[in-house]
């Protein structure tokens, strides 16, 4: 238990934080699959659509620090290399 007042609203404020980045983590996952099912799919032209959105979510996320940005670049550079290779 915290004893003084600051470690009291650092609970609060962690309990807050805690709930936002799970949400944005979440976003961020269910992104992914989204994208990599067009993939499997053979959905080449959904993907292209969905790809603006795609890296849109994933910087968001990272500018946040929810993930770390060069996570979100990567997953970004292999997601286009996929989709733009032909």
């Amino acid at each position: 238990m915290p004893n003084t007042k600051s470690a009291i609203r650092r609970v609060r404020r962690v309990k807050k934080q805690t709930t936002v980045n799970r949400i944005r983590k979440s976003k961020y996952k269910t992104t992914i699959k989204k994208m990599e099912e067009l993939l499997k799919s053979n959905q080449t032209d959904k993907a292209k659509d969905f790809f603006a959105k795609f890296q849109s979510v994933l910087m968001q996320v990272a500018k946040t620090g929810t993930i770390n940005k060069r996570t979100a670049a990567r997953k970004i550079s292999k997601i286009s290399k996929k989709i733009f290779k032909k």
